[in-house]
């Protein structure tokens, strides 16, 4: 059973930084691309940003870039997205989503949405406030 679990969501006010962290069980996150969406109340989901264990690029939304950052620990199977210099317009829930890697698959595509994800995490509320 291919299942990504969410946590490290929370308050914080603007400027703040947070960690979130999504533990994959089932299937190993090395033969994955592994993506983080997020969905404000109103609005459609969109890639924040997307890694690639193979492609040797990782994608981040222009909004994002600079401040967030994706990155994998092997040996907890998990990926991690630091967020830094918080703003109240990254308030969102957040989600994590891996698809198989392939040897055509972009982590751009896969943040624009192309790809149909093989699992999606239940995600995570982060709130930008003061």
């Amino acid at each position: 059973h291919l299942q990504l679990v969410e946590s490290g969501g929370g308050l914080v006010q603007p400027g703040g930084s947070l960690r979130l962290s999504c533990a994959a069980s089932g299937f190993p996150l090395r033969n994955y691309m592994i993506g983080w969406f997020r969905q404000a109340p109103g609005k459609e989901r969109e890639g924040v940003s997307c890694d690639s264990s193979t492609e040797g690029y990782t994608y981040y939304q222009d909004a994002v870039k600079g401040r967030f950052t994706i990155s994998r620990d092997k040996a907890k199977n998990t990926v991690y997205l630091q967020m830094n210099s918080l703003k109240p317009e990254d308030t969102a829930a957040y989600y994590c989503a891996a698809v198989a890697e392939g040897f055509l698959t972009r982590t751009r595509s896969m943040c624009d949405m192309r790809y149909e994800i093989d699992v999606w995490g239940q995600g995570t509320q982060v709130t930008v406030s003061s």
